[in-house]
This record gives structure tokens, C-alpha cells and sequence, in this order.
């Protein structure tokens, strides 16, 4: 088999390829994302009590500068229903012109924030304070635009929006309930009608009732735009108030606007195979379109899940999908504003309240719950829907900062006495505040006693490490005898599932004529199985549903939930000498099983094909000194196409140490490659990867350096798995 390169392609043919790409992709994706952003937007204005231009103009400005600015090439940003709570609360303590002008002061702080490099230290936020927080935000949405679905006005508070509830219901507007509930009814039923998922439901439901409303319903309030949208914007003022008052204003309206637009970033990247986002880019981006958002009169931006996520779905490739939808937006305001006139306000508040009941998500609190954080996410939502925003974000990080020293400092240390032999055995994560607990029980062992020590913990620090030292050396001086059994079991405590038990850690591996047998191994596992019981029960009773198929050597070297970090129910796996995957039709009736049943009845995500260096099969391959008539030549076959493609392949550099790979590691790192391809000879693998639903990774581990390195289809043909490389690999491997 030879292989041919391709000489790179010159400038035009690039530039062609791209607009043929633009028109192809982003612009259908435009228009959709278009269509969704403009009730969205005057929604989130109205319910922010700010000018519904000003909703129109972020949108405007979020779409073209955050587009081309930002460091995440899908992502579509601008106002967005997380910061509704915050900026209704500005404009009454400030006034709109004030709001601008913190909006912009804003956007410069996100500049900083992004040029000092520190975007990533936003996602060190706990999650259930983000989603707690979000939540919190959704409530008080759905209740404040509950009022405007009745034909009320919406009152400042959550408290006084429930209050005042009551009595909206008896004085209720039945035009406008009529609007409101039409317009959540088809929001809710549009997305479960099939083929028509391309429509997006907000454009759909807006555009029925407003027909509706203009026939049946004259008196339902409607959107009012000026006459020259241009002429009518606020210009941003300095804001009246303490320093300290105009300082946690534009640090919230900073802080809020960055979270949830790393958070949709990162979110955003999950749902394609594309380029991964650069979080600092993406926060000098939005720090950029906040600036001239704020400049211009409009609302705060930030980046948005559900345009995202949309502009994902129509098959968006570029940021030019993201920009062109703001032009979109620009044209229409100018050049057809009055047909936007005729969507009555209770059609967007029908959109706002599903929004807002959305961003509290039950798989959230699902998650939540199983890692014991349904607590923080409790507090959280309720303090920022009853208390503010900042007031209960900052209840919430106490609370989980509370949670996170408990757990620290909680250890288990027992002592027991049995036939003049003392056990000590300690669980959990011992760290410097549970030593004094530690020490105590230690001291109450008798002087001279003969003891064990098991260490079953998850993290030991230093100053733990020091005190058991210390301890036993001074008991073994008076004349005891101390042994210490490091099982060193590395499970999270029942807040956290199980990933991974590493009971091959050094410090447990004997000498060969010391190693523990089989049972003593079953044994040990047996007296920490305890921290993943709960864990392997729950999996027991609800089944397997493994995310990835591995297809790995059968070599004792290669532990496959080490190199990806899974643990118990995460990974379906296959391996054989040499983890060949022989095509469809070689009578590989175990090989074809394992993939028929991962894809179609376990529905995995990823097949992963993961080769190593040092591998016996290759040397075998490559020698020919396997036995003549053996079911291990007859398997060694399947090697052949691999050796071909080996052989016409240039030299491979490790990305890492520059070496050159010896003839046995090349020929299996070409082995993945060809792997891969004969993956493809399944018709279920064709049609889920066709589908969308299916990725297929190589891999190549290699055992000298503990490293694991993509597999691509040319050269380098291997790279570091970073963020950025694993993109490009998963692009070439499609």
C-alpha cells in the first residue's frame, strides 16, 4: 500500500474553500439563529426593565464583536436571561443611562481578566453554586413574567411577585392569558413533533400568536419600538452612588457575564468536534462587546447556551455564522422594525417563563445529588431568588467552602485490640485538621504494643504523613513494633462516585518472590470495598450505560481505566493481542459482537482504539517468529494491511521527546490507524458516526513515559492530547 501527500493547498483554493464553507454551513445557520435571537432578545429586555432596543442593540454587538473577537468559534452571544435579575436591579437602583455606562466600565474589567490570563479560574467555581445560582435566577424570571403572561406589570421582588400574585390572578387579563399560555403550549409541543426541529420553537410560537393575537385579541399589550431606533438610544452616563456601590456593580455585572459565558463555552465545545475554545480569548472578546454594547446604549452580553446550541444544531463551522446573524438582527431592526410592533408582550413573556423554568434543570440537581451537592444548590438558588444575586452566590461559596473543610478534615481513625494485636485503620482524606484526632487514638495504644497500620485513604498530605512518622518511630524506641499497610485505595468519599482503585501503586508491589497471591489481592479489595459498594449496587440495579467502546491490547502493561480515568460502568471494553478489529466478515464473530452490542444496544459515544509501544504482537509481526499452524499466527494475520501502510510511511517523531520510533512501535502505531478504518466496515459504526451520534479516537499509550499520544491519519500522525491537539485529532480521524 503506498501513500500519496498532497502538496498544501495554495491561497485561492483556501479562500474558496472557506466561503464555499460560509455559504454552505454558517449562513443557513445565521438565518436560524437569527429568527431565535429576536424574540429572546426583547424578551430579556422587557424582563430586565430596560429600553427593548437595548436588548436588540446587544444582540447586535454581542453576534458581530464578541463573534470576532472571542476564543469560541460557535458560540453566539447576547443578552442573556442569567443577568435579567442583575440588570433590573441596576436600572432601579441607577436608571438605564447609569446601567450603560456600568456595562461598559464592565466589559473593560472582562479585558483585564482575560489579558491577565485568569479566564480558566472562573470554572473553578463550584458547580452547584453556577447551577444553583442559575436556578435561583430561572425562579425569579418565571414568577416576575407569570405577572406580564396575566396582563400585569412585574413587581420588583420575588417576595412581592408572589405576594402580589393572588390578586393578579383575579384580575387577570384574558387576552393576554390566552396569548401567554398559547405561547408556552407551543414551545413545549414543537420540539416533539418530528422533522420540524430545524424551526426553532420560540420563532414558531411568537409568530403564530402574534398572527393570532392581530386577528382576535386587539387589546393585548405590544411591543412599543421608537420610531428611529438610532436616534432613541440612551448614551451611557457615570452612574450616581458610593464608590463602593459602583465598584460591586461592575464587578457583578463582570463576574456574572464571564461565568456563564465560560460555562456556555465549555458547554458549547461538547457538542461539536470542532476547535476547542480559548477562555481567555473568549473573555477579551466579550469584554469588547460589552464595552461597545455598553457605549452604544444596550444591555449586557454574554455568551448563550440555547443560540449556541442552536447555531450547533443548523451546522454552523465558523464565527461567521455567530457574526452574520448579528447583521441579520442590524437589518431588521432598520429596515422592517414596525413588524416587530405587533408581538404582544405577553408572547414573550410566554418565552421568558419557559426560559426561566429551564435553567432549573432536573439532570443538574440529578447530578447534584448523587455527589451530595443538592445542599449547596439549594441555598444558592433560594438566596439568589430571595436575598439578590450577589448576596446569595456569596451564601453559596461560604457554604460549599463550609462542606469543603468538613470533608477535608473528616477521617476515620479506629483502634481495636484483638489476641494482644492492635489494629489501626484509618479511611477517608486525612489532611493537618484531622491529625489532633489522629494523635489522640494513636496515643491510646499501650506502650510496647505490637500494631498494623491501614491506610485507606484518598490524600494524604504532609503533615498527616509526619504525624504517623513521628508516632511510630517513638513507638517502636519504647519497644513496640509497628507495620504499616499503605493499601493506599484511592476512592472518593460517598460525595464522590469511585473513579478509579489503584491498589498496582508502587509502594504496595513486592518483590517478585513477595507478591501477594491472587486471594490476598481479592482480600485487600474486599476491606475498602466498602467506599464503592453504594456505587457498584447502583449500577447493579439500573444497568450498564458505558460512555466509550476501548479497544486495547490484551498486554498486562496496559490498564485502559488508568490511561482515561474511568471508573465502574464508564467503559465497554475489548482487548486481544494486538487490538486488532478484523473487518466485517473476517469470522471475528467475538470482535463484531462487542461492537455491534456497544453501538446499537449500549448507544457509546466513542470508540476508542488505543495501541502501545513495545507491543509483542508487532515485534512478533515484524520477526515472523511465530510457530506455523498456531492459532496465534492465523490471529497475527489480521497485521498484514498494518505492516503495508507501516512500511510506506515516513519516519515517526514522539511529539514529546523528539525520538525517532523504533520499527515495532511505528508498525503499531500504523496498526491503529488501520484499526480505524476497518471500524467503518460495520454498517452500525457508518450509520451512528453519520448520524452524529458516534466518535471514533486512536490512541497510542506508550508505556516508558506513562503517555498517551492521538493517532492521526497523516503526518505528524502522533500529538499530545492537549485540548487544542485532541481537537484536531478527533477531526482527522472523521
Amino acid at each position: 500500500m503506498t501513500t500519496s501527500h498532497s502538496p498544501p493547498q495554495s491561497r485561492p483554493a483556501t479562500v474558496r474553500s472557506s466561503l464555499g464553507s460560509i455559504l454552505h454551513h454558517d449562513l443557513p445557520a445565521s438565518l436560524v439563529v437569527f429568527l431565535i435571537a429576536i424574540p429572546l432578545s426583547l424578551g430579556i429586555a422587557a424582563a430586565s426593565g430596560a429600553p427593548l432596543i437595548a436588548g436588540l442593540v446587544a444582540a447586535v454587538i454581542g453576534g458581530v464583536v464578541a463573534g470576532a473577537l472571542g476564543g469560541s468559534a460557535l458560540q453566539v452571544s447576547g443578552p442573556a436571561a442569567g443577568l435579567t435579575v442583575v440588570v433590573a436591579g441596576l436600572v432601579g437602583q441607577f436608571g438605564w443611562a447609569a446601567t450603560a455606562g456600568i456595562t461598559c466600565a464592565a466589559g473593560l474589567v472582562q479585558i483585564l481578566l482575560g489579558v491577565t490570563r485568569i479566564g480558566r479560574l472562573a470554572l473553578s467555581l463550584s458547580p452547584a453554586v453556577v447551577h444553583g445560582m442559575l436556578a435561583g435566577i430561572g425562579i425569579t424570571i418565571a414568577v416576575q413574567q407569570l405577572h406580564v403572561v396575566l396582563g400585569g406589570q412585574a413587581q420588583s421582588s420575588l417576595i412581592a411577585n408572589v405576594a402580589a400574585l393572588p390578586g393578579r390572578l383575579v384580575a387577570h387579563h384574558p387576552q393576554s392569558v390566552l396569548v401567554g399560555v398559547l405561547t408556552v403550549v407551543m414551545l413545549l409541543a414543537w420540539p416533539r413533533l418530528p422533522k420540524v426541529k430545524v424551526v426553532p420553537a420560540p420563532l414558531v410560537a411568537v409568530v403564530a400568536v402574534t398572527a393570532l393575537a392581530a386577528v382576535w385579541m386587539p387589546d393585548v399589550t405590544r411591543v412599543n419600538l421608537p420610531d428611529q431606533p438610532l436616534k432613541e438610544l440612551i448614551p451611557p452616563a457615570i452612574p450616581e452612588g458610593t464608590p463602593g456601590q459602583i465598584i460591586a456593580a461592575v464587578l457583578t455585572v463582570a463576574l456574572v457575564a464571564s461565568v456563564e459565558s465560560l460555562l456556555s463555552a465549555v458547554a458549547v465545545d461538547k457538542l461539536h468536534n470542532g476547535k476547542r475554545s480559548n477562555l481567555d480569548r473568549e473573555l477579551i472578546g466579550q469584554g469588547a462587546a460589552n464595552a461597545v454594547s455598553g457605549a452604544l446604549g444596550g444591555m449586557p452580553v454574554t455568551g448563550v447556551i440555547v443560540r449556541s446550541s442552536t447555531n450547533v444544531a443548523a451546522g454552523a463551522k465558523s464565527r461567521a455564522s455567530a457574526m452574520m446573524h448579528g447583521l441579520w438582527i442590524a437589518a431588521f431592526v432598520l429596515a422592517a422594525g414596525s413588524m416587530l410592533e405587533l408581538i404582544p408582550m405577553a408572547a414573550l413573556a410566554g418565552v421568558l417563563l419557559v426560559t426561566g423554568l429551564r435553567l432549573v434543570q432536573l439532570a443538574h440537581i440529578r447530578t447534584l445529588r448523587r455527589h451530595d451537592e443538592l445542599l449547596v444548590y439549594v441555598v444558592t438558588a433560594a438566596g439568589v431568588a430571595v436575598l439578590g444575586l450577589a448576596e446569595g452566590v456569596l451564601i453559596g461559596l461560604v457554604l460549599a467552602l463550609v462542606r469543603v473543610l468538613y470533608r477535608l478534615s473528616r477521617a476515620t481513625v479506629t483502634a481495636t485490640e484483638e489476641d494482644g494485636q492492635w489494629t489501626v485503620q484509618i479511611r477517608g482524606t486525612l489532611v493537618f485538621l484531622g491529625v489532633s484526632s489522629l494523635i489522640r487514638t494513636l496515643r491510646s495504644i499501650p506502650t510496647g504494643a505490637k500494631v498494623r497500620v491501614d491506610l485507606a485513604v484518598d490524600h494524604l498530605d504532609h503533615a498527616a504523613y509526619e504525624a504517623i512518622e513521628d508516632w511510630r518511630r517513638g513507638h517502636i524506641a519504647r519497644g513496640g513494633s509497628v507495620e504499616v499497610n499503605r493499601m493506599a485505595v484511592r476512592a472518593a468519599l460517598r460525595s464522590t462516585p469511585a473513579r478509579r482503585l489503584l491498589p498496582w501503586q508502587s509502594q504496595v508491589i513486592a518483590e517478585p518472590d513477595q507478591r501477594a497471591s491472587m486471594l490476598d489481592g481479592i482480600r485487600a479489595f474486599e476491606e475498602s470495598a466498602d467506599q464503592i459498594r453504594p456505587m457498584l449496587a447502583k449500577l447493579a440495579a439500573d444497568g450498564q450505560r458505558p460512555t466509550q467502546l476501548f479497544i486495547t491490547c490484551a498486554d498486562s502493561r496496559i490498564v485502559p481505566n488508568m490511561i482515561t480515568t474511568t471508573g465502574p460502568g464508564d467503559q465497554f471494553c475489548v482487548r486481544n493481542i494486538g487490538n486488532l478489529v478484523p473487518p466485517h466478515g473476517s469470522d471475528s464473530n467475538s470482535v463484531e459482537a462487542a461492537i455491534e452490542y456497544a453501538v446499537d444496544v449500549l448507544g457509546v459515544r466513542t470508540l476508542v482504539v488505543c495501541g502501545h509501544s513495545h507491543c509483542g504482537a508487532a515485534a512478533a509481526t515484524l520477526e515472523a517468529n511465530v510457530p506455523t499452524g498456531t492459532g496465534l499466527q492465523n490471529w497475527l494475520r489480521h497485521f498484514e494491511p498494518s505492516v503495508r501502510r507501516a512500511v510506506a510511511m515516513p519516519d515517526i517523531v514522539d511529539p514529546a521527546t523528539g525520538a525517532k520510533l523504533s520499527p515495532t512501535d511505528k508498525l503499531s502505531v500504523a496498526n491503529v490507524g488501520v484499526q480505524l478504518a476497518n471500524l467503518r466496515s460495520f454498517a452500525c459504526v457508518r450509520r451512528a458516526e453519520e448520524e452524529g451520534r458516534l466518535e471514533l479516537v486512536g490512541l497510542w499509550f506508550d508505556i516508558s513515559v506513562a503517555a498517551a499520544r492521538l493517532v492521526l491519519d497523516r503526518e505528524p500522525y502522533l500529538v499530545r492530547a492537549d485540548e487544542e491537539l485532541a481537537a484536531a485529532g478527533r477531526r482527522s480521524l472523521s
